[in-house]
């Protein structure tokens, strides 16, 4: 059992679609507009806006002072907080849940690159019990953390990790 804070049904609801995840992936490294997203996700920005409400209103985008924008517009941008890393939404239920809704985001991400573009594609079978595997993905997101940390604030380029695990099959 986790000893973050349970979710609430609405909270789990929120990062139950993969689209969701997807802005949330979008909005942590930059602050982004409705129309900015949209654009990036190749969607109607009323489409877009009506996640991102359910985003803002669950605390897991907050809007950020408004900007200026084209024509004497003004812009409303939105910035992901941390959590979604601060909760514990449980485990998949029987359509998936946020684990796989996860998986998904990641995979629709993925396929918006051009083959050449994506970084290593790693598959490794492992035989090792549950506590030997935590301790594995604890390890590794400590490694991830601290190359992230030292790279803050250079120009080098952003990349997604996802680091999944599931049994083999028999």
């Amino acid at each position: 059992m986790s000893d973050l804070p349970r979710a609430t049904p609405a909270e789990v609801r929120a990062l139950s679609h993969p689209f969701r995840l997807r802005i949330l992936a979008l909005c942590t490294t930059e602050v982004l507009s409705n129309k900015e997203l949209a654009e990036r996700l190749h969607e109607k920005p009323a489409t877009v806006l009506h996640h991102v409400r359910t985003l803002v209103r669950t605390g897991f985008l907050a809007a950020e002072p408004p900007r200026p924008g084209p024509r004497g517009s003004t812009v409303r941008p939105y910035r992901a907080t941390d959590k979604s890393w601060t909760i514990d939404v449980g485990g998949p239920d029987r359509t998936g849940g946020p684990k796989m809704a996860a998986l998904d985001a990641a995979v629709a991400e993925m396929r918006g690159h051009p083959a050449p573009e994506l970084g290593p594609l790693v598959l490794f079978s492992l035989r090792a019990s549950r506590d030997q595997l935590e301790k594995l993905v604890t390890s590794l997101t400590e490694q991830l953390e601290s190359v992230d940390e030292a790279t803050e604030h250079t120009d080098d380029p952003v990349w997604n990790v996802l680091v999944a695990t599931f049994p083999a099959a028999h």
